[in-house]
Order: C-alpha cells, then sequence, then structure tokens
C-alpha cells in the first residue's frame, strides 16, 4: 500500500530514518539492523503531509500586510496549520502596491518544516497582473499591466524574485506571454486565474510554459460551450505533448457548488489540487478583519469584501476542505487525500520529496482516523502535532 501514497492500519509499517522513509530491505538485508524506536499507530491512515499551495495568512495574520517583522506572522501560521495536517505552505500575497513586496517578499525565505512549523515552500503572488473585471476582492487601485518593458515592469513591481514560487497573472494582458516565459525560465510556476481569457489565449499560456489554474471556476468567465474559457483546459486536446495541467479547487462548501466539484474532478483527477485561500481571519470567527489593502466580514463560513457579496477568500482549513471533497465528489479516500498532497506536490516539481510515502521522500505524514480527522502530524519523522485526546 505504500507505493498507492497512503497506508491503513493493516500491519503495514513505515520506517523512517535522518528525516526520510527508508526502504526496509536495506536495513534487515544490508545492515542487519531492526528499528530502535516503534510506534503503533492503532489501525489509523496513514498518508502524505498536506501541502497548501494558496493560503493568505490566518489566525489574525494577513501575508499582504508590510509590518516590521513579517517572519513572525508566518511562523505563527506555520504553527498553528500543524493541527490541519499542513506540513508545507505557499503563503500568498494578494494584489499590493510595489512597496508592500519591495518590503515583505525578502522577510518570507524558503524554509524547511519541523516542530516550530509546516516548511515555506516559497511565496504565491495572486495579482497585481489580474483582470479587472474579474479581480474579485483584489482592490482596483493597485491593478497593473505589462507596460511597455513587459519582465522588467515584474520585476519593478515585486523586486526581487528568490523566494517566489508560484505567480498567478491573467494571460490575456498584453505581453503575458513574454512574462511567462521569463518567470518558468526562472523555476517559477505560472498560473492561469482572475481572467477573462477565452480558451485559446489560455491554451497559448499553457503552451508559453503555465501550469496552473487559480481556483477553477471562481474569477473567471463561466463555462460556455461555444467557448468554454480557462475551464476548458481540462479537457483541451492543444496543450504541449506530456503537459499535464493542474488546477486548484476551493472545496469549502462555498465556493464552488458540489456538482461544479464532480465535475472538474470527473473531467481531469489527476490535475485537480485542493487549497484553501484561507483569509486572515481564519480561526477567528464572525466580525471585520483584513485581507491586504481590504477589509473583510466573516458571517458563518462565508467571507466577503465588507459591505459587499463579493466572497473574499475562505475560512475553512485543509481537512475541512479535504472531507468536503471527499462527500461531495464520492471519490475514494486515496483521492481525496492525493488532490492536498501529491498533486500540489507534482505542481511544484517535489514529488520525489512530498506529497508521497515512497522510500526516499521526507517523511512529512499525517495520521488520520476513518473519518479523516487528523490525529497527529509529522515532520521529517519527528512528531510535531498531536491530538489531546492522543497526548499522554
Amino acid at each position: 500500500m505504500v507505493d498507492a501514497g497512503w497506508v491503513q492500519g493493516s500491519g503495514e509499517d513505515l520506517w523512517v530514518r535522518e528525516g526520510r522513509i527508508l526502504d526496509p530491505e536495506k536495513l534487515f538485508f544490508e545492515e542487519r539492523l531492526v528499528a530502535d524506536q516503534q510506534r503503533d499507530c492503532g489501525g489509523c491512515i496513514l498518508a502524505p503531509g498536506f501541502i497548501d499551495v494558496q493560503i493568505n495568512g490566518g489566525f489574525g495574520v494577513d501575508f499582504s500586510q508590510a509590518t516590521e517583522d513579517v517572519g513572525s506572522g508566518v511562523a505563527l501560521v506555520a504553527q498553528r496549520i500543524l493541527s490541519h495536517g499542513v506540513t508545507s505552505f505557499c503563503p500568498t500575497l494578494v494584489t499590493s502596491p510595489p512597496e508592500v513586496y519591495h518590503k515583505v517578499l525578502p522577510q518570507i525565505p524558503v524554509k524547511s518544516g519541523g516542530p516550530h512549523g509546516a516548511g515555506v515552500l516559497g511565496v504565491h503572488l495572486e495579482g497585481p497582473f489580474i483582470s479587472r473585471e474579474k479581480r474579485g476582492a483584489h482592490p482596483e487601485a493597485y491593478l497593473r499591466s505589462f507596460e511597455a518593458n513587459a519582465f522588467h515592469d515584474v520585476l519593478a513591481t515585486y523586486g526581487s524574485l528568490d523566494n517566489v514560487r508560484i505567480v498567478t497573472l491573467a494571460p490575456e494582458l498584453g505581453r503575458s506571454h513574454e512574462v511567462i516565459r521569463a518567470l518558468t525560465a526562472r523555476g517559477i510556476c505560472v498560473s492561469l486565474g482572475h481572467s477573462v481569457a477565452d480558451l485559446q489565449v489560455a491554451e497559448e499560456a499553457v503552451q508559453s510554459g503555465a501550469t496552473f489554474i487559480t481556483h477553477l471556476f471562481n474569477a473567471m468567465l463561466p463555462f460556455h460551450h461555444r467557448d468554454p474559457g480557462i475551464v476548458g483546459l481540462l479537457t483541451s486536446d492543444r496543450l504541449p505533448p506530456g503537459r499535464h495541467i493542474f488546477y486548484g479547487m476551493i472545496s469549502d462548501g462555498i465556493h464552488t457548488n458540489p456538482a461544479a466539484l464532480r465535475i472538474a474532478h470527473r473531467a481531469h483527477p489527476q490535475g485537480l489540487v485542493l487549497v484553501t485561500d484561507a483569509v486572515p481571519a481564519l480561526g477567528l470567527g464572525n466580525g471585520r478583519h483584513t485581507l491586504g489593502q481590504q477589509e473583510v466580514e466573516v458571517d458563518g463560513l462565508t467571507a466577503y469584501v465588507a459591505g459587499t457579496k463579493t466572497l473574499s477568500g475562505s475560512i475553512a482549513p485543509m481537512d475541512v476542505c479535504i472531507r468536503h471533497f471527499l462527500q461531495a465528489t464520492g471519490c475514494s479516500v486515496e483521492s481525496a487525500l492525493e488532490a492536498a498532497s501529491l498533486h500540489p506536490a507534482q505542481l511544484l516539481g517535489l514529488e520525489k520529496l512530498k506529497g508521497t510515502l515512497d522510500f526516499g521522500a521526507d517523511a512529512d505524514f499525517v495520521m488520520l482516523d476513518d473519518s479523516l480527522h487528523v490525529q497527529a502530524t509529522y515532520i521529517s519523522g519527528e512528531l510535531v502535532w498531536q491530538a489531546e485526546e492522543d497526548r499522554q
């Protein structure tokens, strides 16, 4: 069962040494060793740690606020999401003025996970190069296009790209293909979103190197049978040979109708990546909170731009999204877990190290009960969070 990416309590063993998952045959037959420690998982499901590639903050922390100590806010969120099974994440900045990027980005370095919290895989920059018409909760005043200098305008806006892993942009903007090629040449994943692109423009963006779609169905043209728009990429026959398109979905019961979740999953299950799109109000309850330059009102399970009915991110943590996705689609437990682990790892080119329990991978994993509630979280083989009732 390990090769399938998860282990259910059936006498299977998972061997860990020096933070990596170990092939026990080498241990037995070459080194003739036995385990130093043994832990009984009590029939729990063992799954790869969850990876959240779109999270704007949480627990009162807003990654898009240019404070003097951004790092402490990132550290707080990293620590708190361990209880939801998240072992790696991409802190996400929404559309902001250039001075915010220049101040914040150098303060969010890539960082390994551990007892202090989930690992940081790099920043996700969502905006400001997006469509005015489909800006959603992004502030219109700070939206930008690629002016005469294309990629140089990107550098002038963001400053250093050293800590950046994903950029969401609207491919219909002029000179976007130059920008997509320049970003992908630097190993940055380009995602299409907040866009009015038709299918042909979206296909050309993928041909230029884009590999991801930001929160499918949200902030894009609705599916139309004569031009399905960005949604049509899920079944397009005009993608480069061997190219795999991934797409994020917010499975919080608010952003995407269960029928739409099912359509996407059945059309292209291997590309589905669960994201929380969590806002700073995650974990705080009803009231007014921030998201970058905007004020957000939380009412029950829904976050709106204050004074409007425009959705503004989610307040559902990753484990809740996984359980909702499983229930809404009727998919297998394995498929639901892979959408939050293997698929985001593949998107970022990390599938040899993350999102899997294969030999040689990082020993980042979660213990779950049969209803997929997190019982314990491990990073590099070390217990970093445990449910109260399991603590001795």
